[in-house]
């Protein structure tokens, strides 16, 4: 899922959360936080601290994937063969 918004981060931590059975109370204690907090980002709320959403979402098992080629990069997402290259390189130059 691409999260774009608050309420979508939200989302997926809730749907984590209810799939591996844990109530609100248990996760804040993992976290470290108040049932408030998750209720609060559970619903979107814009202004969480970034530190304990990373660790909300490490206590799920939520991977973060920082992929900084967006959805609209117009580059090849096939692996480039850096051996095919320097060899390419090389026999041009003899």
């Amino acid at each position: 899922m691409l999260i774009r918004t608050p309420a979508d981060l939200g989302a997926v931590i809730r749907d984590k959360r209810k799939r591996l059975k844990l109530d609100q109370v248990t996760l804040a204690k993992r976290i470290g936080v108040s049932r408030q907090w998750v209720i609060n980002v559970e619903h979107g709320h814009p202004r969480a601290e970034l530190a304990l959403v990373l660790r909300a979402l490490d206590v799920l098992g939520i991977p973060v994937d920082a992929n900084s080629e967006g959805p609209n990069s117009r580059r090849s997402t096939s692996a480039v063969d850096i051996n095919a290259i320097v060899t390419k390189a090389k026999k041009g130059k003899t």
